[in-house]
C-alpha cells in the first residue's frame, strides 16, 4: 500500500485555528486500525466472486493508521462540529432542536435494536404492537384515519403521498395529470410531483405571504389531482383560508397533501385531517425527537384519510382477531416503499416521545416554538425586519433587503458572522419569494436568555455592517474553517482524495 507524506503526530491536541492533518497525512506505511482472526475458511479468489472487469487494476491508495491515531482523528474533528447538542441551532423549515436523551435511551434498548428485520411476527410481536401504537398515535395527532410507517424521510413521504393519490384515481378511471404546488413550498414537493408522474403548476402567493386563492380557483380543472401545501408555510405563516381551499380542490375531485416538516407548530391546537387533508406526512426525526440532519436515518410516515386506506403501502402492523399482531397488506396496496419495515429506531424514539410528553404536553410543544419565534420576531423587529411583520408560527423568516442597500452587507454575510459569535447560522435565501432571507425557528427547547444572546449577536453584527462591512464580508474568521469562496469550489470541484495528494 502507499505510503503517504507525512506520519503527523496524531495524540497532539489541535485546537482553533491549527491545521488537521488529513487521514492520509496521517498515514504510515504498514500500520492498521484492525486484526482479523484465522477463520479456517477456505479462502476464495476474487475474481471468483467478482467479474474482472468490475475490479480494480491496482489497488486503491487508503490511508495506513493504526486505531488511536483513527480514533484520535475523528474525535478532534468532532469538536470542531456545532451540533444540536451543543448550542442553539435555529436553522428555519429544518426544525434543528435538541432532543430529550430518555428517547435515545428506548431505542438504545438491545431488546429493540438486536431484532433482526427478517424475524417472523410471531418471534418480534414487541415491534408489531409499537408500529400499531405509533400509527393510532399518529393519526389521533394529525386526525387521518391509517398511516404507513415504511418512509423513510419527508421526501419519500411526499412521494408516498403522490403514489397514493395516482392510485386512487387511477382506480376511479381517472389518473389525471396536474399537482399545483405554492410558489413558497418546499424545494423536495416539485421533484417528488415530477418522480410521481405528474406535471406541477406554481400557484403565486399574495402580498401576505400566504397562498393566493383566486389563482388557486383559476388554475382548477378536471385534470388536477391535487395540491401540495405546506401549513404552516414556508414563511411561518398559517394558510388563513385553507377550509376555503381545500373546498376548491375537492369540488374537481381533486386531493390535499400536506407536507408535514412543519407539524411541530399546530401539535394540539389543529389537525390537517379537520382543515380537509387527504394526506399528511410527518417528519418523525424533526418532530418527534431523533435529530435532523447529518444524513440521517429519517422517518416520514403518510397517514391518510378513510378514502385512501385501501392503497397504503404493505405490508404494515395489524391486531389479529386473536389479540395477536400480524403483518397484513391493504387490498389495493401501492406496494412497499421502503426495505423491510421504515427506520425503526426512529419510530421506536418518535413513539417514547409522544408518550412522555402526552398530549398536553405536545400541545405545550407547538406553544412555546409559535412563542419563540414571536418573541425573536419582535425583539429584532428594529434590527432586521420580518417579511411578513405579523404573528407567525413556529418560524420567522427576517430580510436584510434594507441592511444590504444601505450598507452593502447581505443576509449571507450575517449568517456566516453568526458563526463567530456561537451559535449556528439560520437558514438562507429560502424561500425564495422573500429577498435576503434569513429564516429563524427557534423551536420549544431554546429558553429565553438563549433568544435573548442570540439577539444580542444579531444587532452587534448589524451595528458592525455599519462602522465595518469588509470585515463580515469575510466572515468567519476564527472558526477553524473561515469564509470559503463558494462559486470558486462549486466551478472547480476537487475530490477529497485528489485534493489528499495536492
Amino acid at each position: 500500500m502507499t505510503a503517504f507524506p507525512g506520519g503527523r503526530a496524531a495524540s497532539i491536541p489541535l485546537m482553533g485555528n491549527e491545521v488537521e492533518p488529513t487521514i492520509f497525512e496521517l498515514s504510515v506505511s504498514g500500520r492498521s486500525a484492525y486484526q482479523l482472526r484465522t477463520t479456517g475458511v477456505p479462502a476464495t479468489a476474487l475474481a471468483d466472486l467478482v467479474p474482472a472487469e468490475h475490479l480494480s487494476a491496482s489497488p486503491v491508495a487508503l490511508a495506513e493508521v493504526n486505531e488511536r491515531d483513527l480514533v484520535g482523528h475523528f474525535t478532534r474533528l468532532s469538536h470542531r462540529q456545532f451540533s444540536v447538542d451543543l448550542g442553539a441551532y435555529p436553522l428555519g423549515s429544518c426544525t434543528m432542536k435538541y432532543n430529550p436523551k430518555f428517547c435515545d435511551a428506548v431505542a438504545n434498548d438491545p431488546g429493540w435494536n438486536s431484532v433482526h428485520p427478517g424475524v417472523p411476527a410471531a418471534l418480534c410481536q414487541g415491534w408489531l404492537e409499537l408500529m400499531t401504537m405509533l400509527e393510532a398515535q399518529l393519526c389521533q395527532v394529525t386526525g387521518m384515519a391509517a398511516a404507513t410507517l415504511q418512509p423513510s424521510a419527508g421526501a419519500a413521504g411526499e412521494l408516498t403521498g403522490l403514489l397514493l393519490m395516482r392510485a386512487y384515481h387511477s382506480a376511479n378511471g381517472d389518473p389525471r395529470k396536474r399537482i399545483l404546488i405554492p410558489d413558497s413550498a418546499h424545494g423536495t414537493n416539485p421533484a417528488s410531483v415530477t418522480l410521481g408522474g405528474y406535471e406541477v403548476t406554481t400557484i403565486p402567493s399574495n402580498d401576505r405571504g400566504l397562498v393566493d386563492l383566486d389563482a388557486v380557483r383559476a388554475a382548477l380543472g378536471p385534470d388536477v389531482a391535487g395540491i401540495m401545501l405546506t401549513n404552516p408555510n414556508t414563511v411561518g405563516l398559517f394558510e388563513e383560508e385553507i377550509v376555503e381551499i381545500a373546498a376548491a380542490i375537492h369540488s374537481v375531485g381533486g386531493l390535499l397533501y400536506y407536507d408535514g416538516a412543519n407539524l411541530n407548530a399546530i401539535l394540539g391546537a389543529v389537525r390537517p385531517g379537520d382543515m380537509g387533508f387527504d394526506v399528511v406526512h410527518m417528519n418523525l426525526h424533526k418532530t418527534f425527537a431523533t435529530p435532523h440532519g447529518g444524513g440521517g436515518p429519517g422517518a416520514g410516515p403518510v397517514a391518510v384519510s378513510a378514502r385512501l386506506v385501501d392503497f397504503l403501502p404493505g405490508p404494515k402492523a395489524a391486531r389479529a382477531a386473536d389479540g395477536s399482531f400480524e403483518w397484513v397488506t391493504p387490498p389495493k396496496s401501492i406496494g412497499r416503499v421502503h426495505g423491510w419495515h421504515g427506520n425503526s429506531l426512529v419510530l421506536a424514539r418518535a413513539l417514547a416521545y409522544i408518550n412522555v410528553h402526552g398530549g398536553d404536553g405536545l400541545t405545550r410543544v407547538a406553544q412555546h416554538a409559535v412563542l419563540n419565534a414571536n418573541w425573536l420576531r419582535r425583539r429584532l423587529r428594529d434590527t432586521l425586519p420580518a417579511a411578513y411583520d405579523r404573528p407567525c408560527m413556529h418560524e420567522v423568516v427576517l430580510t436584510a433587503t434594507q441592511l444590504k442597500a444601505d450598507t452593502g452587507v447581505r443576509g449571507l454575510d450575517v449568517a456566516k458572522a453568526l458563526l463567530e459569535e456561537g451559535f449556528h447560522s439560520p437558514t438562507v435565501y429560502f424561500p425564495l419569494i422573500v429577498d435576503e432571507a434569513l429564516m429563524f425557528e427557534p423551536t420549544e427547547t431554546e429558553s429565553l436568555q438563549t433568544l435573548e444572546a442570540l439577539a444580542v449577536s444579531i444587532e452587534k453584527i448589524v451595528s458592525l455592517a455599519s462602522s465595518d462591512p469588509d470585515r463580515l464580508h469575510i466572515a468567519p474568521q476564527t472558526t477553524p474553517v473561515s469564509r470559503v469562496d463558494e462559486a470558486r469550489a462549486a466551478r472547480n470541484l476537487i475530490s477529497t482524495e485528489d485534493a489528499a495528494q495536492r
